[in-house]
């Protein structure tokens, strides 16, 4: 809310006047306050228990505000009762959204996409609504939503009803993506460029890049993903891959992803910068992810050489390679194939890259280590430039892509090489551990002491957590990944959220050959709704309480819980008390708990249990 000036009284000729308008003056101030003072306690969901003078015990004022779905929905509005008893305590009911709603994306609406520009499909990256256009309702499940199928089971088959999209079955199914089998999706584990099965063409990946068996490779980056077949097949091979799509019209291809337990991203490689520091990835893959790699002066592969580590891997498949024997199924001459490959292949050279190696359908570059001899050719004029030090190349939350490239300071080349994967756990770079205001390698130990205590004490409360009922987790707000360090021995993945506006800590936990993401709070995820079995929400509320409203963050926290999840939100008793307030007007319920420390009042817990309900027809 914006504060306008206070109004002063005109100065009046006659003592009498003036001395009239000074209690009229005070009066209309303490008015307008009073006025401001009632609306900052509704807005944020306050409330007033009044007391009889004579009494000594609070009476109950029970007032009904009705909260619409947005806005400008105010007419499908619903009411909600706030009410104060003798103990405190309040309700709120949210509405239901309507029933279109269970898919949707708020940042990636695609109801909202003829707003924004064409240019290179800048409309599919993240555009939120503005707050009075916000939704503020319960997303619902689809018509016969039931708990998805476990892990690993659901690597290879989901229910049809909790992704009931028959655009990708009718048009993917001769590649072999997915086919519909009565009240299921089976994964057969194909793609346009591996007909053989995903096995094979990841068993070929790794005979031309030997790191992708011993634990070199442990972070990989999937472009175009599909239905994530391919960073699922990575998975049994001990690597972590971000699996990244838009929402286009393929419908729900980081559904499908989520939905089988792999993780993935809603995002596209436009204008923006990936929301991922620099040097994080060991390997990136594009199969025939239709990415003009060397359109804009190469633009996009500068943002992938940006996020590689040095020595990491770029993967192609597709055109134009072998474009020699697959040139006549791309609707092309072999000419311009060539003239393609020649243009990728003098691209990537000029940002230092190698051929590293080429058999069949597959390419592979490589960055270099140290690459000094060539960055140091490159300058801000040449052709590719270098980039200068104007932008922080960790910086990536709605940073514009830069045309240049990202070469490595002298202090990270001289950097020693992460350890293979799992001692990799414990690694720590200084230059990135810097970063973080008391960041050292004894903080980052402490750090995993203190998860690996609170994990026991969360699996203690919450059974769930270490068996195959919680597949999907999201620490919400991380500064090492510690709690996802003490999760690694279970049949879970955790993506890992770095504040956007807190200090950006992602690179040590890309370092470890843990995967996250850059957010903010105040702002939807970059995912579908249903997508997570737990959520994990460490301080979050007294970090982010003085910019995101608690409603908003709450009702994303439901957007993406899948029904019969969890949330074990952990915070100051003070937010705790509001949270469990709005908690139950979202139907879950919760439990308070001590944490591991139960002599620490200033930190306790909140388990809160998502219900699975059904949208009300009427």
């Amino acid at each position: 809310m914006k504060y306008s000036k206070e109004a002063k009284p005109e100065r009046a000729g006659g003592g009498g006047a003036g001395a009239r308008a000074v209690p009229v003056a005070l009066m209309f101030l303490f008015l307008c306050g009073f006025s401001f003072y009632l609306g900052g306690v509704y807005s944020t969901g306050r409330t007033f228990t009044f007391f009889d003078a004579d009494a000594t015990t609070a009476t109950t004022t029970t007032r009904t505000l009705r909260i619409p779905l947005s806005t400008k929905q105010q007419e499908e509005s619903a009411a909600v009762a706030i009410a104060n008893s003798s103990e405190d305590e309040e309700e709120v009911e949210f509405p239901e959204c309507p029933a279109d709603y269970q898919d949707y994306t708020p940042c990636t609406d695609p109801k909202r996409w003829r707003r924004y520009g064409n240019y290179r499909l800048s409309f599919m990256e993240r555009h939120c609504p503005p707050p009075p256009e916000r939704a503020v309702c319960l997303v619902p499940p689809p018509a016969g939503y039931k708990p998805p199928i476990r892990w690993p089971k659901s690597k290879d088959q989901c229910w049809y009803r909790n992704v009931p999209y028959d655009w990708i079955n009718s048009q993917k199914s001769n590649q072999h993506w997915l086919r519909k089998e009565g009240d299921r999706f089976a994964f057969p584990g194909g793609g346009t460029m591996f007909p053989n099965g995903v096995g094979a063409y990841a068993d070929l990946m790794a005979d031309l890049v030997p790191g992708m068996k011993d634990g070199t490779v442990r972070t990989a980056l999937d472009t175009g993903c599909g239905v994530a077949s391919w960073g699922g097949d990575l998975l049994a091979r001990g690597i972590l891959t971000v699996s990244l799509a838009p929402r286009d019209n393929h419908e729900a291809q980081v559904q499908f992803a989520l939905e089988r337990g792999i993780p993935a991203i809603l995002g596209i490689i436009s204008t923006q910068r990936l929301p991922i520091p620099a040097g994080s990835m060991d390997m990136a893959h594009c199969s025939r992810c239709l990415i003009p790699w060397t359109e804009f002066g190469g633009l996009y592969l500068m943002e992938i050489q940006r996020v590689l580590r040095p020595g990491g891997f770029w993967v192609l498949s597709g055109p134009p390679i072998n474009y020699e024997n697959r040139w006549h199924g791309w609707n092309t001459t072999v000419e311009a194939q060539k003239s393609d490959f020649d243009r990728l292949k003098k691209t990537l050279a000029g940002m230092c890259f190698r051929l590293y190696a080429k058999k069949g359908d597959i390419a592979v570059w490589q960055k270099p280590l140290d690459g000094a001899a060539c960055y140091d050719k490159l300058t801000p004029v040449t052709s590719p430039a270098k980039c200068d030090d104007s932008v922080d190349p960790d910086a990536a939350w709605y940073v514009p892509m830069r045309s240049c490239v990202t070469a490595p300071s002298a202090k990270s080349r001289k950097q020693q090489q992460p350890p293979k994967w799992p001692q990799r756990l414990g690694y720590v770079a200084q230059e990135r551990v810097s970063a973080v205001p008391g960041g050292s390698a004894s903080a980052m130990k402490h750090d995993d002491a203190k998860w690996k205590a609170a994990a026991k004490r969360y699996k203690a409360l919450l059974p769930a957590l270490g068996s195959d009922k919680v597949r999907n987790v999201m620490d919400m707000n991380t500064v090492y990944g510690g709690f996802a360090a003490s999760l690694v021995k279970d049949p879970v993945w955790v993506m890992n959220v770095v504040s956007s506006y807190g200090p950006n800590s992602l690179g040590v936990v890309y370092d470890r050959g843990l995967i996250g993401t850059n957010h903010d709070w105040c702002e939807a995820f970059s995912t579908y709704p249903r997508t997570y079995d737990l959520l994990h929400a460490d301080g979050l509320f007294t970090a982010e309480s003085h910019r995101c409203e608690m409603k908003f963050v709450l009702l994303e926290m439901d957007r993406i819980l899948r029904p019969t999840g969890h949330a074990i939100i952990r915070d100051n008793p003070y937010f705790l008390d509001s949270v469990a307030t709005i908690a139950k007007g979202m139907r879950w319920t919760c439990d308070r708990h001590d944490t591991e420390n139960k002599d620490n009042e200033k930190e306790k817990l909140l388990i809160c249990h998502k219900k699975l309900w059904s949208a009300n027809k009427a």
